[in-house]
Formats: C-alpha cells, sequence, structure tokens
C-alpha cells in the first residue's frame, strides 16, 4: 500500500504535507489518506492524537492557503478553472452553494470531493473576512477529519486484512 509505506516513511509530516498541499490541488484521495493515518494509528506506527493533530493541521493550512490565494488572486483562478470543461461544474457549484450559504457552506463542503478544494478560493475571493472564515472551515474540517479518522482506526485490522488477501 502506497500511502502506508509513505506514512510509515516520512510519519507525521506525511499526513501534514498531503493535505497541506491536496487542497491546493495536489491530487490525492483525501478520505483514503485520513483513514490510512487511523489504521496506522490503530496499528501502533503512529500515535493517534500526533497522528490525528498533523492531519487536520495540514487540512487546515490547505483551506487557509486556499483562502488566502482566492482574496488576493481569487477571480483569475476561478476563472482559469471554470473554463476547464473538467472543473467548470465544480466551480459552478461552488459558486451556486456559497451564495446560497455564504461562508456556513465551509462546514459541510469539505464532504463534497473537488467542491472542497475549490470553495476556499470562492469564499475568499467573494470577500468573506477571516475570522468567518476560520471559524466555518476549521470547524467542518474537524468533524469531516475526526469522522473518517475514527473510520480507519476501527477498521484498520480489516483494511490491511483485506488488501493482503488481493492477488
Amino acid at each position: 500500500m502506497e500511502i502506508e509505506a509513505l506514512l510509515n516513511e516520512y510519519g507525521y509530516a506525511a499526513l501534514f504535507f498531503a493535505f497541506c498541499l491536496g487542497i491546493v490541488g495536489l491530487p490525492i484521495p483525501n478520505e483514503v489518506v485520513v483513514m490510512s493515518g487511523g489504521a496506522v494509528s490503530s496499528e501502533g506506527m503512529l500515535l493517534p492524537v500526533p497522528a490525528f493533530l498533523m492531519t487536520y493541521g495540514g487540512i487546515c493550512c490547505g483551506l487557509t492557503i486556499g483562502f488566502v490565494v482566492g482574496r488576493f488572486v481569487g477571480v483569475p483562478i476561478l476563472e482559469r478553472l471554470g473554463r476547464r470543461p473538467k472543473f467548470e461544474a465544480y466551480v459552478a457549484r461552488s459558486q451556486r452553494l456559497v451564495e446560497k450559504y455564504g461562508g456556513t457552506a465551509l462546514l459541510f463542503t469539505y464532504f463534497i470531493p473537488v467542491v472542497r478544494n475549490v470553495v476556499p478560493y470562492v469564499i475568499g475571493a467573494g470577500g468573506v473576512g477571516y475570522p468567518v472564515f476560520a471559524l466555518f472551515a476549521y470547524t467542518g474540517a474537524f468533524v469531516w477529519t475526526a469522522l473518517f479518522f475514527i473510520v480507519g482506526y476501527v477498521t484498520g485490522d480489516e483494511i490491511n486484512e483485506a488488501i493482503l488477501q488481493i492477488p
């Protein structure tokens, strides 16, 4: 398992940087990485609390980078992404959700793949203040991270056994 090898070699730093860079476009399956962090913690490779905190910290860092970039150069980035057929629908959906729910969209959009990566840019470009962004983004990220980390922690043995049985 590639993710487990990265976690074994780089430990807590792998969790932090995977998410710090993941929110700004690194193609990493976020749910799988968080669950892997929980799984390797359940096996004793990493301590659960530091692993969770590094994961959550990386996510918060990535969200903040997205917000800051959105604040200073958001409109050109969103226009550029919106011209790509693959991302056009995600940008439009993110903008609709932010128009409808404002900063509170950050509470639930982290559960929507790809949209979670676009919403911080939209929020930043839309002029939402940092305190509102931080309250909703970091709260939503905490709930999302805790959910997937716990799932990985609880099912870690079963996931690893299933992987070992694949020919």
